[in-house]
């Protein structure tokens, strides 16, 4: 038995270790290139990304999913994958098969007021209490959809619940009628025949266009059969102009075009009619439409080919991006790093829960989460540097990415305060906060691209990047403290294991701690050390943006929401460390401080984007303000819970009996 606990850390390695194996393994096309194709590259929200991104970033925004579901499958069968569309085959139906993709139900709908108005109710596809529709459903309501919309106010603030969700959907429709047109015009249902037709009519109906000009007789039905489809290019090209994000799929071929020069399909097939002449990449895309809508794989997979081998000698780089880009999607290293970090805290609290009745037990159990904590770190630090390399930036450049960044540092003081107090708890630590931050970028990168251009002024030099880097430490550093003293205050409140005491010789020792020490002296030590070193990069990361401030906007300091929040971090820590020196405080005013010190964070972290003002409102305005005040609540809700007095905490309770010490886990093997 003690043979097969021991066993258990490695037991779970080489499960994960599988899986990610799986993962990581090259996989191979089917009948369809459709890999192939997801690699191609292509243009849009001004960067170049895969064709794979363009699927997945537009699905993230009208479903909140980055694939589409082929079959549904009952709650309860929860060990059953379904089968799910990848965003390179939905993307695929939607460019060059719109009818099918018009019956994949990806637009949500979960107003119930709005499903009422627009008559849906018993329609759609119901998963996890959610109702998700097809464009063919929506269609006859798309009339009542618009009208609603218009009906917002401009500002997002002054919009009710209901307004939120029907912009949300007119957006998702608008945005998805955008992608139909985005590789071949609406009207060609053949856009191989159709291309060939449409050469064949420009010069008679260029010339009819010239006679009629100079007044002169021209055949009236050669000008009529070439301007209906120009009069559409220009529409699909006016729009273009106008803000519509269609995908840039053309790359430039005339000499005189600037390598980044990418444009819409309708605008190269107009270039077409000035110079009497289709490029290879137009001829490629329509042979890939028609290919793919009659079902033909061979000539899908060869124009596919083609346009690749088109590509090479002068987008290499592109080239390369899409691959690496399309790899990172398709590990997905952040998902399978939030699923390690969740089973991590499971075995975490398994081992706390059976320190006292099976010590072997929770030492294997302890063992195993923090060996699970440094596979799902590896994850998360190989997504990480992946993100730098595709993007050529630091480790911060948006919301989404601090997050990411911001959860990766609490892991890592998880881990650092593991290996010094073998207590468990920083194993508690690092899997949590891997998991939270993790799930708060996921639901940032709903919004879209995730990898999107940077603004200028936040595009320049050293000072930005290391400024950045440095008071994100200290961010992540203040809610490690945080979440340690939210620990203290659940253990001391509900359990007796905060005046347990960790004997000498145990595994579990503590070094350089004393022969015994209790778990509430180890938690405060923790406690304290973390916000020693977030003042420490609070401060650091709070002049260096002061210095990339003065060299980018001419001042060092301007009193910008953003700026004030990152000094009132500086300054909530520096007054936790006075407080704690002068005796103010002792082991409980230290993590009620600390857990308030959460709400500081977070409000310089996401509340300060929510005004709307100043020179850093780069994020979102108030689409998380209702999450930002449940996490502030809570807060309070704990700091309220460590305030009722010790002689009701469970840990602190008098019962006439002297505070033992923690069996030594070796000794109680042996027995």
């Amino acid at each position: 038995m003690k043979r097969l606990i021991n066993l258990l850390p490695w037991f779970f390695v080489a499960l994960f270790g599988i899986e990610i194996i799986a993962v990581m393994v090259p996989k191979k096309d089917g009948e369809f290139h459709t890999r192939d194709f997801g690699r191609l590259p292509a243009v849009m929200n001004g960067r170049v990304q895969p064709f794979d991104s363009v699927g997945r970033n537009t699905l993230l925004q009208i479903r909140s999913t980055g694939d589409v579901p082929l079959e549904e499958v009952p709650s309860w069968k929860f060990w059953h994958h379904p089968k799910k569309l990848r965003s390179s085959e939905w993307l695929l139906e939607v460019l060059f098969k719109s009818e099918v993709a018009d019956t994949r139900p990806i637009f949500l709908i979960h107003h119930p007021e709005l499903l009422s108005e627009l008559n849906l109710q018993d329609k759609g596809v119901e998963k996890s209490g959610l109702r998700y529709y097809t464009f063919n459903e929506l269609t006859p309501v798309l009339e009542e959809i618009q009208k609603q919309a218009s009906k917002a106010p401009q500002e997002d603030k002054l919009r009710t619940p209901l307004q939120k969700q029907v912009l949300k959907l007119y957006n998702g429709i608008f945005l998805y009628q955008t992608m139909k047109a985005a590789a071949r015009p609406p009207s060609w249902d053949d856009p191989e025949k159709n291309l060939a037709a449409f050469e064949k009519m420009i010069e008679p109906g260029m010339i009819a266009m010239r006679a009629r000009d100079a007044g002169q007789e021209h055949d009236k039905q050669a000008l009529a059969v070439f301007w209906r489809p120009v009069t559409e290019l220009f529409s699909l090209s006016r729009d273009g102009l106008a803000g519509q994000k269609y995908p840039l799929v053309i790359p430039p071929y005339q000499p005189e075009q600037k390598h980044d020069d990418w444009t819409s399909m309708a605008q190269a097939l107009l270039e077409g009619v000035r110079t009497r002449d289709f490029s290879q990449p137009v001829k490629a895309f329509t042979v890939m439409a028609s290919a793919y809508a009659r079902g033909d794989a061979a000539a899908f997979n060869t124009a596919v080919a083609q346009h690749k081998a088109w590509l090479a000698p002068s987008f290499g780089k592109e080239i390369t991006k899409g691959r690496h880009e399309f790899f990172f999607n398709d590990t997905k290293s952040f998902l399978h790093a939030m699923i390690i970090y969740v089973a991590a805290f499971v075995l975490a609290a398994g081992a706390l829960l059976t320190l006292n009745a099976v010590p072997s037990l929770s030492e294997s159990l302890r063992k195993s989460a923090f060996y699970l904590i440094i596979l799902a770190g590896v994850l998360h630090t190989f997504g990480l540097i992946f993100r730098m390399y595709l993007e050529a930036r630091p480790p911060v450049t948006n919301l989404y990415s601090s997050a990411i960044f911001i959860g990766w540092g609490a892991v890592v003081l998880g881990v650092i305060l593991e290996r010094v107090y073998r207590l468990g708890l920083g194993n508690i630590v690092a899997s949590f906060a891997g998991f939270v931050t993790l799930v708060i970028a996921h639901n940032l990168a709903l919004g879209g691209d995730t990898m999107e251009m940077m603004r200028a002024v936040l595009d320049t030099n050293f000072w930005l990047a290391t400024h950045v880097v440095t008071v994100t430490l200290g961010y992540a550093s203040t809610f490690v403290a945080g979440l340690l003293a939210i620990v203290f205050i659940v253990l001391g409140v509900f359990t007796p294991m905060l005046r347990q005491k960790i004997a000498a010789g145990s595994p579990r020792k503590t070094a350089p701690a004393p022969a015994s020490t209790e778990i509430s002296k180890a938690l405060a030590k923790m406690v304290y050390a973390i916000i020693c070193f977030a003042t420490l990069f609070s401060f650091i990361g709070t002049v260096l943006g002061g210095i990339w401030a003065d060299q980018s906007w001419g001042r060092f300091w301007g009193w910008d929401p953003k700026e004030n929040g990152a000094l009132i971090i500086v300054l909530w820590n520096a007054v936790i460390l006075h407080a704690r020196w002068g005796g103010i405080v002792k082991e409980r005013g230290l993590m009620n401080m600390a857990i308030f010190g959460n709400i500081v964070t977070a409000w310089s972290w996401f509340g300060v984007n929510m005004l709307g003002i100043g020179l850093h409102a780069y994020g979102f305005m108030d689409a998380a303000f209702k999450w930002l005040m449940i996490f502030i609540m809570s807060q309070l809700a704990i700091i309220l819970l460590g305030l009722i007095p010790l002689r009701l905490w469970r840990s602190f309770r008098s019962n006439g009996e002297p505070t033992r010490p923690l069996p030594n886990v070796t000794d109680a093997a042996a027995a």
